[in-house]
């Protein structure tokens, strides 16, 4: 697994998103722990280290 700290563009908290590193490229949404609000996530792994993150906040 791979530790990531990254801000929530909605309420702007810092947090923790723990990356299962054995799959390449993952696309997901989950909900902000903090303030609830969707986020989209695009993660692209290469040899078994981050390569790329970015999230993306998805309107209601």
């Amino acid at each position: 697994m791979i530790e990531y700290h990254f801000d929530c563009p909605h309420c702007w908290e810092q947090q923790l998103k723990l990356i299962d590193s054995s799959i390449n490229n993952q696309i997901f949404i989950e909900d902000c722990e903090v303030c609830c609000n969707p986020l989209e996530f695009s993660i692209v792994i290469e040899n078994n280290e981050l390569h790329s993150f970015s999230i993306q906040s998805i309107e209601q």
